[in-house]
């Protein structure tokens, strides 16, 4: 039971000039507000502290006060009057939730996160609101993705549930994020700057200590060294080193061992005993390791932090990309008069006006204009794209010519671009396997390292007690697994951007990992090895009239059907520049064709027999596996249309990439056996499987599997939704409304076959990186393990060692993100895109 109560004095309450109980700043002389915990009142500062404390306490939470490292902030700092329920308008949910049958999802950024503690509390306060479903915060990028049931429960009292314990909670914006990056950036700046300076000025007392032989140096002299020594060195043991105490203590608290613990021990051991031996002017003192192993140990944690920061550029820049405001049209097509309003308002069937240099705010299509737009968001391609009227634009991509009038066809949360970041967020949230076997031997190997550690500082206490203390101090610090816990993890961050930058979005942590290791690779065909649609191959006239005339008359007879050899002829007219005239007397012939009227003449077009009568023309047995018609008028036929589904440009090359990479290829399709063996005779594929059904694919799949084989899956991610679940790793084509609803382990966005093969050079490369980093990582601890048990690595070597094997694994990992195209796109203004 929680009691909050107004009150001038409370029995048992903190006395006066106490720290508040829940922000830890000072309570006035006469405190005025308490919480009741456990039997024991507590002072706190103010009534919103009051208030917080005792929404954390009431629900049955008061482990959060034992668990936290560090105070809360202050309540009124974080909890402006914002009505909330402007979130509940489903014009303002638009840009950031997503609704399906199973509820709605939200990412949300989270202020006020300082420790696992935190984390905890929020998870546990939002999970028991009647109404979520579920409830997950990243302790690292201070990200909370919530899912609901909006007939229960409304967003804002999500978010008042979590403001009503201290904590804000908004819609999740890069912007922000930048800016609580960039203030880490700058802590930690400061934090290596103090250790830095530290580490010179006690250089310079520590080493005429070193170099005076016996007797060379006065008592008094020796003991002002050690006393400028401990001076200097308090900034560093209890600012700069803070974070390693405050994590250590953490970890603890949660009964697990972390890489901050045996550093945290280790100098605290050598901190502990420099001091007595100063207290006693007498003995041996490690100011100048301590402040150089805190400033290596920083410096490599600040790199760490670029490099993180540079791996997943291409991820962070995806939520700016879309502009915050749009020139809607107010009365088009009457006129261009425009109003600035939010992107996040546009609806579907409304007209904005994109003008030079503008971003694109929403998807849409050209509907009038003409221009080039540059598209690396998803072709990867700095090639500008031409855009005429009818054309598909993308959200994010930049208009870079003349001004286009574009009709909005999805906004907000229905973008391509809302579904790449959706399935990145998706994969960040997960960890590969690799990185759960590091951390649990990083584990293991830690608690190895503190017996050593002991072992050894009793061994040397018994033999030569003026070594014991540095020698413990050199196992904990030399042989911290930092490096091997940095091997993965750093790795596949850094992999997971650039296969990003190039369109290939990976969307579960596995992926890069099983990837690397596939032995077979399992194709689609149909919008796999295809373009995926009907496409006017050949038209072939007799002679009456010019192939163009006969394209821009068939054109005009197909102009007013849907089907897919309509929109063919259609396309194909439009390609080459063709004025499409309007027919008369349209009539349509079910199952055989279309008659109509153009510049006066009768003309016909569909099947050989119903343009030509009983003189049909055949189509060749060359061309058997496409579809044929024929286009005439009363004298016969005039020409012959070949239609069918091109073979991507890419798709040979490509093919023979995979299989130099010793990849056992297989070619699988629902089509008939004549076009899938005509395709796999031109690409080579040996193994093929035609008319498969869904089932068919699966067992297929699975059969491979029981033979010992990875099998990694190429399908469109739609039709394909079994067989990608059966494989180890499935890639799916990405591209327009398939894309939010992709069913593979990653996306190819950018639509390049070719960079299928560049992803599996990719993920290989990764894999090779990641062995070298955990072999050198291995190789390093078991080097340096048993020379520092025996006392021949001084304390400051340890550090440099430790530190040195970690920026090691760092920079190693980096080889896999280039560093001069990065520069170079940055100093664009386009930092790192995806896939640019």
């Amino acid at each position: 039971m929680v009691h909050a109560a107004t009150q001038s004095s409370a029995p048992g309450a903190d006395a006066s000039g106490a720290l508040c109980f829940h922000c830890g700043l000072p309570v006035p002389a006469a405190p005025k507000f308490a919480v009741l915990a456990q039997g024991r009142a507590h002072a706190v500062c103010c009534a919103g502290c009051q208030a917080v404390a005792s929404a954390i306490l009431g629900q049955g939470l008061g482990d959060y006060y034992r668990l936290r490292d560090s105070p809360a902030e202050t309540p009124l700092d974080r909890m402006p009057g914002t009505d909330l329920g402007i979130y509940d308008d489903p014009e303002v949910q638009k840009s950031f939730v997503r609704s399906s049958a199973g509820g709605s999802e939200a990412l949300l950024l989270l202020e006020g996160i300082r420790c696992a503690a935190c984390v905890w509390v929020n998870e546990q306060v939002v999970t028991r609101i009647p109404g979520v479903l579920a409830a997950e915060v990243n302790y690292a990028t201070h990200r909370a993705r919530i899912r609901w049931d909006p007939a229960r429960v409304r967003l804002s009292a999500i978010l008042e549930a979590i403001r009503s314990i201290g904590y804000r909670a908004h819609p999740y914006d890069p912007r922000r994020v930048d800016l609580v990056n960039r203030e880490e950036q700058r802590r930690m700046l400061w934090r290596l700057f103090v250790a830095g300076f530290g580490m010179m000025q006690v250089m310079m007392y520590a080493v005429p200590a070193y170099l005076a032989g016996t007797g060379d140096m006065s008592w008094d002299i020796e003991q002002l060294f050690r006393l400028a020594g401990l001076m200097l060195t308090l900034p560093v043991m209890f600012y700069s080193a803070a974070p390693f105490f405050h994590g250590a203590g953490r970890d603890l608290r949660l009964g697990r061992l972390g890489m901050d613990v045996p550093v945290a021990l280790g100098l605290a051991i050598a901190f502990g005993a420099s001091l007595a031996a100063t207290l006693r002017g007498q003995g041996e003192v490690y100011y100048d390791s301590i402040a150089m192993f805190v400033c290596l140990l920083l410096l490599g944690r600040y790199l760490e932090l670029l490099a993180r920061g540079r791996a997943t550029g291409a991820l962070q820049h995806l939520g700016r990309l879309v502009p915050e405001f749009a020139a809607r049209l107010t009365d088009f097509p009457a006129s261009l008069a425009t109003e600035n309003v939010p992107a996040a308002v546009l609806k579907p069937g409304e007209f904005v006006i994109v003008g030079t240099g503008q971003k694109i705010p929403a998807d849409g299509v050209v509907e009038r204009g003409e221009g080039s737009v540059d598209e690396a968001l998803l072709s990867g391609e700095a090639r500008p794209e031409r855009k005429g009227p009818g054309a598909a634009l993308t959200g994010g991509s930049i208009n870079l010519t003349h001004p286009l009038v574009m009709r909005v066809t999805s906004t907000g949360a229905d973008t391509v671009l809302s579904g790449i970041v959706r399935l990145v967020e998706r994969a960040a949230g997960e960890k590969p396997a690799l990185a759960v076997v590091a951390d649990r031997v990083a584990g293991k190997f830690i608690l190895l390292v503190l017996v050593l550690a002991g072992i050894a500082g009793a061994y040397w206490a018994l033999s030569d007690p003026d070594k014991a203390i540095w020698v413990m101090f050199s196992v904990l610090v030399a042989t911290c697994p930092c490096a091997f816990s940095l091997a993965t993890p750093v790795a596949l961050t850094a992999a997971t951007g650039e296969l990003a930058r190039r369109g290939f979005v990976v969307t579960r942590a596995h992926a890069v990992e099983t990837l690397a290791r596939a032995t077979d690779m399992v194709l689609d065909k149909t919008g796999t090895l295809t373009r995926g649609e009907l496409r006017l191959l050949e038209l072939t006239p007799s002679g009456k009239l010019t192939r163009d005339r006969c394209l821009q008359v068939a054109a005009a007879l197909e102009a007013g059907a849907a089907h897919p050899i309509a929109v063919a002829v259609g396309r194909a007219a439009r390609a080459s520049g063709l004025a499409v005239p309007t027919p008369d007397s349209v009539q349509a012939y079910p199952g055989e064709g279309v008659a109509a009227r153009v510049d006066g003449v009768q003309y016909r077009i569909g099947t050989p027999g119903f343009v030509a009568g009983s003189g049909a023309v055949a189509p060749p047995a060359a061309v058997e596996c496409d579809d044929v018609v024929a286009f005439g008028d009363a004298s016969g036929v005039l020409a012959t249309l070949r239609l069918g589904d091109e073979l991507r440009s890419d798709a040979p090359q490509v093919i023979g990439e995979l299989k130099r990479l010793g990849l056992q290829l297989h070619l699988l399709t629902g089509d008939a056996e004549a076009p899938a063996r005509k395709i796999a005779a031109d690409l080579g594929i040996e193994r093929l499987v035609a008319r498969a059904r869904p089932a068919d694919k699966r067992e297929y799949v699975r059969t491979l599997q029981r033979e010992g084989k990875i099998v990694a899956m190429v399908g469109d991610g739609v039709n394909d939704a079994p067989v990608l679940a059966q494989a180890d790793v499935s890639v799916a084509m990405g591209g327009g409304a398939h894309l939010a609803q992709a069913h593979g382990d990653a996306v190819l966005v950018s639509g390049r076959l070719s960079d299928l093969a560049w992803g599996v050079r990719h993920a290989r490369k990764t894999l090779s990186v990641v062995r070298q980093n955990i072999a050198w990582a291995l190789a390093y601890n078991l080097v340096i393990l048993p020379l520092a048990f025996a006392g021949s690595i001084p304390p400051w070597a340890a550090a440099a060692g430790m530190s040195a094997s970690s920026l090691l694994v760092v920079l190693n990992a980096l080889r896999l993100v280039p560093r001069g195209r990065a520069v170079r796109e940055a100093g664009r203004g386009r930092s790192v895109p995806v896939a640019a």
